[in-house]
């Protein structure tokens, strides 16, 4: 009886601790926090984490909405691209807050990802991250949008687009920017996906304060408390 009594009250307690895990993000990108943030992944069948060293220290978190959109961008990239592989990189800490060297990643909409990249044999891999290149950040491509052995695959990134904006609004959301360098973006442009972007993404067109080409900045519209 003892036990079925326990089972009970676990049972009734499960929705509310579930709905407690839910984060609460405060202000914008730029000048904000955030409530109960989330850890992506480490890793899924298309996709690492940029560093595990990077993770443990905290700096891959997000509001809990956009934790299931970048999960279910994976899984459809996983379908439409299962050729291709992915690697995120900064998000946030835990509770938001300022977040060195970036200006925003405030409040746990805000998530870069490395750029996907090809090497010589054309086959879909991981641009390299560690402390020595400062985890990928130091990494700078061409105007050809080459690096050493390895160039931009245009496919595979404009595909992550479309996909992270379908999976935000399948949840009800959006996406809100892409900061990528406009110098590189007309290769977006040349891939199937080029109608889709010019009509739902919102592509940066101002240089930015970095210049974004080892990685691409997304942030996300989800509801905030001011």
């Amino acid at each position: 009886m003892g036990f079925m009594k326990y089972c009970l009250i676990y049972l009734l307690l499960s929705p509310i601790l579930v709905i407690a895990a839910d984060s609460t993000c405060h202000g914008t990108t730029a000048n904000g926090r955030l409530e109960n943030g989330v850890e992506l992944p480490r890793s899924g069948p298309n996709f690492v984490t940029y560093s595990n060293i990077a993770r443990a220290a905290g700096r891959t978190y997000v509001h809990s909405e956009v934790r299931e959109i970048v999960v279910e961008a994976y899984a459809l990239l996983e379908r439409e691209q299962p050729l291709k592989v992915y690697k995120y990189a900064e998000t946030g800490f835990k509770t938001g807050g300022q977040f060195k060297p970036h200006k925003t990643h405030r409040n746990g909409l805000s998530v870069d990802f490395m750029t996907p990249v090809i090497n010589k044999e054309n086959e879909s891999v991981h641009l390299p991250t560690n402390p020595v290149n400062r985890f990928g950040y130091d990494i700078e491509f061409d105007n050809k949008g080459l690096y050493k052995e390895f160039r931009i695959d245009y496919e595979a990134l404009a595909a992550h687009l479309v996909a992270l904006d379908k999976a935000a609004k399948a949840r009800g959301h959006s996406t809100w920017r892409v900061i990528f360098d406009p110098q590189l973006q007309q290769g977006l442009f040349a891939t199937q996906y080029a109608d889709y972007l010019r009509q739902n993404i919102n592509l940066s067109k101002k240089p930015s304060w970095v210049r974004h080409d080892e990685h691409y900045h997304v942030d996300f519209i989800v509801p905030c408390e001011n």
